[in-house]
């Protein structure tokens, strides 16, 4: 046995071990949090709240605070500002209510509102924090900046952070930042490199408030937890498509400086919608919990997404908005705004998984209801023998299939997640979601609350709450990364350029819009169910619609013209293009076809990959006239125009395919791989003659067609078939069919639209035979046809 005086030394221990984890616990350290625009309203409406949220889940958990709101108001009226702000703040419904008031007021005491402007305010913060942890002896853990300002101060701000303001060694920093960032992918990564000049990347926080969501946040997590259901599911042969909806009721009244500059893509599709469509889209890393897995795979996602073109679009603008914007920026009368207020977007992603299948986005002011959504429909390929009426809601596949993220607002009022009951019932973690009973007469998406497995957060909470709370912890996975950024505004810049003067369609708002935002897609391409009537000519009476015109036929250098609105025109050439194919699979049991690159032929590509089912491809040979002098994967290459906009679609034999093969041993278009001689001595094996039954040509505003350039001889006489040319527009290497070639064909149809070619199309008109000069004018089958396809704003202006 052990004498007393051994049990009295152990107790002593003991109770030392214990008293010093709690001190260890109490000495994690001193955060100091700086609400920059602390008076704004942001902050108002959800970042005090946010903060208070932050202290309520951490006190008592080992951290002191400091919470200092700054802003350029005065000293005297920001303190006013910040008691009114702090008195109005509220505490979960579940806390008692004297806990609250104690828990608030030592909220108010850690908060204090200073003058923040010049580089000497930043340094006197930083004495005072320093002055504040040597006193009460604490050791500091971090310090975090919340921007809750305009990016045109974010510069002068980090400079002042970073040369004055920064904490000591072994306390990290981490600078909040509000979007927007940027105005397109020059501005981004101009704002990108300025922020990094004073911050590492794992200092900032990037904040997309979508992405504190409960519903969005918990995508990711679903996915996790429901591997083994979904792992056979989530992929193009079982997704019919997906849907991400953000609708708004309110208008752009009293915002419309801020709408006239971003407008709803930059505002809405471009960061939040975009966010979540690589919640959806990206493979699934194996440890959710790695902010740095998680990331990686997000980029890949972007990565993986098809360029956009004008036609993945349409627009809208509610019929007040040009009378706010006169009002609040005193523009003149005659003035109307062409910034969208609607947007609906088609997206794919071009890998294995998901090749093929639909994403839509879509949001949009004074629309009928507020609310969002993210909704995957899952492909229903059965059929059901019984009648409808015996259909049991959790066995029968008959009954739609799809799975809900329901952001908030609309018929349910709250977030959830929903899940077919004819799918499989879901794991959420029971601590955060459970499971809500039907609500009788509630319909979503055409189906009663109760064919769904429905899930609701045990508790709601404000996504910036979430966020800040993620701030706190470090979880980049939350938040935009530079290189997820400018990721972003490089795949919808383009996009953005593309639609900067198109005429969106008007609508008068709310329950009255009735079907005329209705939009439906058609391959890469989406358009408006309802054709609007389009005012060709002012006057009084009914306008005209486009379709009402007849396609003209005229003469054009003494061959055939062919004129019509582009819808028409390209629906013309396309029919021609199929007749031709057939006649010569009847003649001659196959057909050779020459394609152009650039962007006029992509309406044409759609047109023949998703309305010509009779045409006959498996006797087709696909030719290039000419390429870019690039890799055949990168978006540069005209075969890679032709693999998105066509080949994807329909079904030629691969060796009947033939890309001109400007990528070898490892190099592109050098002289001495021969690789002109090589696609010259593949057209001679295998057409007839060297006779293309078809080449489809355009125009340049400079009179070059193919890469046949002006002043520039190669490729416009001699023996030569297949030639490497000079272009003056980058990539300058390029390869080309040569004149004699193309004049060999059988048929050549030059295709050109759009109004830019206007003063092109009179200046050939008069043009006699100057290939030198105007490579176009030498085209002239010897033995064949030359036909002209123009738009009438090509033709006539």
């Amino acid at each position: 046995m052990k004498p007393p005086g051994c049990w009295k030394m152990l107790t002593v221990a003991v109770c030392m071990a214990f008293l010093a984890c709690l001190q260890a616990q109490e000495l994690q350290g001193h955060v100091s949090i700086i609400l920059l625009g602390a008076t704004g309203d942001l902050a108002k409406k959800y970042l005090w709240q946010g903060l208070f949220q932050l202290y309520l889940d951490e006190v008592g958990k080992g951290y002191s605070f400091s919470f200092h709101g700054a802003a350029l108001t005065s000293t005297k009226q920001g303190q006013e500002l910040i008691a009114k702000v702090l008195e109005s703040l509220s505490c979960p419904e579940d806390m008692e209510p004297g806990r609250c008031a104690e828990l608030k007021g030592q909220f108010q005491r850690l908060s204090q509102y200073r003058h923040l402007k010049t580089n000497e305010d930043y340094m006197a913060l930083s004495k005072d924090i320093e002055a504040q942890l040597q006193h009460e002896g604490l050791r500091e853990a971090g310090r975090i900046f919340y921007f809750s300002v305009p990016p045109f101060a974010y510069a002068d701000i980090a400079r002042s952070i970073n040369s004055s303001c920064r904490p000591g060694p072994g306390a990290w920093l981490r600078v909040v930042l509000e979007k927007p960032f940027g105005h397109d992918y020059v501005s981004a990564q101009q704002l990108a490199t300025e922020l990094g000049s004073f911050f590492q990347e794992e200092e900032m926080y990037r904040v997309d408030h979508y992405l504190g969501k409960q519903a969005v946040a918990q995508i990711l997590p679903f996915r996790d937890q429901n591997r083994k259901a979904l792992d056979g599911l989530w992929n193009r042969h079982h997704v019919e498509r997906v849907e991400i909806i953000m609708k708004e009721t309110v208008d752009a009244e009293g915002r419309t400086s801020f709408y006239e500059e971003y407008g709803v893509i930059r505002d809405v599709l471009q960061n939040h919608l975009t966010e979540v469509l690589t919640l959806v889209a990206m493979e699934l890393p194996y440890n959710i919990s790695s902010s740095k897995a998680v990331l990686q795979h997000k980029l890949q996602a972007f990565q993986a997404l098809r360029g956009l073109q004008k036609g993945s679009a349409v627009l809208g603008q509610y019929q007040a908005y040009s009378r706010q914007v006169r009002r609040e920026q005193q523009k003149p009368d005659s003035f109307y705004s062409l910034t969208p207020t609607f947007a609906g977007i088609l997206v794919h992603v071009d890998n294995l998984r998901w090749e093929g299948v639909p994403f839509i986005l879509m949001s949009g002011k004074a629309l009928d209801e507020r609310v969002g959504y993210i909704r995957i429909l899952f492909r229903n390929q059965a059929y059901c023998a019984q009648n409808e009426k015996r259909w049991v809601v959790d066995q029968s596949q008959c009954l739609p299939r799809q799975i809900i993220f329901y952001i908030g607002h609309g018929e349910l009022g709250s977030p959830a997640v929903l899940v077919s009951r004819n799918l499989f019932r879901p794991s959420l973690p029971s601590k955060s979601w459970k499971e809500v009973e039907g609500r009788p007469g509630l319909h979503l998406f055409g189906r009663p609350i109760s064919d769904y497995y429905a899930y609701s957060p045990v508790r709601e909470q404000d996504a910036y709450s979430v966020l800040i709370s993620h701030i706190f912890h470090g979880r980049k996975d939350s938040f935009i990364t530079t290189e997820n950024l400018l990721a972003s505004w490089v795949f919808w810049t383009p996009l953005l350029d593309s639609l900067a003067h198109e005429v969106p369609r008007l609508y008068p708002g709310g329950a009255e819009n009735g079907y005329l935002l209705d939009f439906e897609f058609s391959g890469a391409q989406l358009r408006f169910c309802q054709q609007q009537l389009e005012q060709l000519v002012p006057g009084p009476g009914s306008a005209p619609m486009p379709s009402n015109f007849q396609v003209l036929t005229a003469k054009y250098r003494e061959s055939p013209l062919i004129s019509a609105w582009p819808e028409e025109l390209i629906s013309k050439l396309a029919d021609d293009i199929e007749a031709t194919a057939v006649r010569a699979v009847r003649r001659f049991g196959e057909f050779h076809l020459a394609l152009s690159g650039g962007s006029s032929p992509v309406p044409l590509l759609e047109q023949l990959a998703t309305g010509h089912f009779g045409f006959p491809w498996a006797q087709t040979h696909l030719w290039l006239v000419d390429e870019r002098c690039v890799p055949l994967w990168d978006p540069e290459s005209n075969f890679q125009g032709l693999q998105a906009h066509l080949l994807r679609y329909i079904r030629v034999p691969y060796y009947n395919i033939h890309p001109m093969p400007v990528h070898l041993h490892q190099r592109l278009c050098a002289e001495e791989d021969q690789g002109a001689q090589m696609y010259a001595s593949e057209i001679s094996a295998l057409v007839t003659n060297s006779s293309f039954d078809l080449v489809l040509l355009g125009m340049g505003t400079d009179g070059h067609t193919a890469s046949l350039f002006p002043q520039s001889p190669a490729g416009l006489d001699g023996t030569q078939p297949v030639v490497l040319t000079r272009s003056p527009y980058k990539p300058h290497q390029r390869m080309s069919l040569s004149l004699p070639l193309i004049n060999r064909a059988r048929k050549v149809a030059v295709l050109v639209m759009g109004r830019v070619k206007r003063e092109i199309t009179m200046l050939v008109s008069r043009a006699g035979h100057e290939p030198k000069k105007w490579p176009i004018s030498g085209v002239l089958p010897s033995s064949g046809q030359l036909v002209w396809y123009m738009d009438y704003e090509a033709f006539l202006g």
